[in-house]
């Protein structure tokens, strides 16, 4: 059994064959899929909710991507808490900060970072982390971290940093704040050394493991649009790393997303 913690079902990518995509990931094991709802930002805020109706094994997300920060507004605010009392939203995100791209001004990203925060916190919902850093440097990392402690870390509510790039000093920071920390596709990536480090660190029981499909996918099919069946991938890397089988990993990164989540564990998919 196994968990795709984290991927994009929304986007244009996916609108020839979606439904085979999920139909796929179904067949190769993956009992419980988690759809984040960014989407391109006001105007798609339900695009995850939308899809996690359609199906009794895929949950959502709301938030509005750093990318889109300069667009919001009061509005759509408005429409995200709305959104988080619905049965299938069991998580906030992705939110955070991008210093790669700076799609949207930073003290702008960091308001909208702050101000979703708050905004979980009201709807009891952890929050799952989109972090990118600028080029060569820890800069988001310690902004982001630093905004948790916070803002973030009384309310006890814990949450995910999705798609971890970063060193194990930062992991551990998360871990102590009672966070999981998600390991996707690039974890397989020839060059991806410091995320196989982090990886090796991070205890078993405080893991996830995602596609963040479209994107990232997976040796061997780097290049390729990923998918949510591609998980199986992620979790053969960690389990190299650990001495541990492809199932076990499944298993165990499976048990943590029920838990984390105060979900019903499914049956695994035949």
């Amino acid at each position: 059994m196994f968990i795709d913690s984290h991927c994009h079902l929304d986007g244009p990518r996916f609108d020839p064959d979606r439904a085979e995509v999920i139909a796929r990931a179904h067949e190769a094991g993956v009992a419980t899929i988690l759809a984040v709802g960014t989407g391109d930002g006001p105007g798609t805020l339900d695009c995850a909710v939308k899809i996690a109706e359609q199906h009794d094994f895929v949950y959502a997300t709301v938030g509005i991507h750093p990318h889109e920060a300069k667009l919001a507004t009061d509005a759509d605010f408005a429409q995200l808490e709305q959104l988080a009392r619905r049965p299938k939203v069991i998580a906030w995100g992705e939110i955070g900060l991008d210093y790669y791209y700076d799609h949207s001004p930073r003290d702008i990203q960091k308001k909208v970072f702050i101000r979703q925060m708050e905004l979980a916190r009201a709807a009891k919902l952890p929050i799952v982390i989109h972090c990118r850093p600028s080029d060569n440097s820890d800069d988001a990392w310690e902004d982001c971290l630093a905004l948790i402690e916070q803002h973030w870390k009384p309310s006890s509510l814990g949450g995910v940093l999705h798609c971890f790039t970063s060193t194990w000093p930062h992991a551990k920071r998360a871990l102590d704040m009672d966070f999981i920390i998600s390991f996707a596709g690039n974890v397989t990536f020839p060059k991806a050394q410091q995320i196989r480090d982090s990886a090796a660190k991070v205890p078993l029981d405080r893991m996830f493991i995602e596609t963040d499909s479209p994107f990232l996918a997976p040796v061997p099919f780097r290049g390729k649009r990923n998918e949510p069946a591609y998980v199986k991938e992620v979790a053969r890397q960690i389990g190299e790393l650990r001495g541990l089988s492809i199932d076990a990993i499944g298993s165990q990164t499976s048990q943590n997303f029920y838990r984390f989540f105060s979900l019903p564990e499914l049956a695994p998919a035949i």
